[in-house]
């Protein structure tokens, strides 16, 4: 016989109770990163709708996971919503993706949990590729959120981490040219500063959904030192059980940075 829906649910509830229990009683990461992977998957293979339909649930789980963030006290959060790769995709979905994120960032700014939450938001990555609309959202965003600092969620756009380095080392490059410093200068800090994220502490946990295990050039100077989660659940249907649970791993974990 099937369990009833509400002992199911009563079931989920207490669990989700005991597990948040848990994980507060523990060290709290400040920064997580996450690899946002699993969109289409989820679409084609758990609900049978096409593929593009999946961005629209992805975009949605941000409102919950920006949620799970004020609630546990994180203040940090790094999402990587479009590489640099991504716009090799086909051209229909690139420009639906487009259109969602232009349309995501003015709902970001104008809304009153946003505002509540104190939640500001910054975008990384390479805003050439972005087009005049977007960019425009995006500052929009930025400038509303300016001052809100409760948590920051950092949206990677146009990002990849060979990028970021190469972008850092050019900066210094110029730095030796005009006379500021000599090559001597150059150390881990100072590429470190010139970083797109130089102003937040490196990741403690960088997660990454769908089952695949790998880091798909994302933030790769700032994680050196992270802690990192692979889930088989697909970005749509990460659940705040799945989030908790990615924390208390990263809790179990003696972090000793090469000691």
């Amino acid at each position: 016989m099937a369990m009833p829906n509400l002992v199911k649910d009563a079931a989920y509830t207490a669990y989700e109770s005991s597990l948040r229990k848990e994980v507060m009683n523990g060290a709290i990461p400040k920064h997580i990163a996450i690899i946002m992977d699993g969109n289409r998957r989820y679409a084609e293979e758990v609900l049978g709708e096409p593929t593009i339909k999946g961005h629209t649930m992805g975009r949605d789980k941000l409102k919950e996971v920006l949620e799970w963030c004020t609630d546990l006290g994180i203040s940090h959060l790094t999402l990587f919503a479009f590489s640099t790769e991504n716009f090799k995709r086909d051209p229909e979905e690139v420009e639906y993706i487009m259109e969602l994120m232009e349309k995501s960032f003015y709902e970001y700014a104008d809304s009153e949990e946003v505002h509540k939450r104190r939640a500001g938001i910054r975008v990384i990555g390479d805003r050439s590729l972005f087009s005049p609309e977007l960019l425009k959202a995006v500052e929009y965003a930025e400038e509303k959120t300016k001052d809100y600092n409760e948590v920051t969620v950092y949206m990677a756009v146009g990002y990849g981490g060979r990028q970021d380095i190469a972008q850092a080392v050019r900066c210094i490059v110029k730095k030796v040219q005009k006379g500021e410093i000599t090559v001597d200068d150059i150390d881990e800090d100072m590429i470190s500063s010139a970083i797109s994220t130089s102003d937040i502490p490196d990741p403690d946990l960088v997660l990454r959904t769908s089952g695949e295990i790998r880091i798909s050039n994302f933030l790769l100077w700032q994680m050196a030192y992270s802690e990192l989660y692979f889930t088989d659940v697909y970005w749509p249907g990460f659940r705040y059980i799945d989030f908790l649970r990615a924390i208390r791993t990263y809790q179990q974990r003696k972090r000793r940075y090469g000691a």
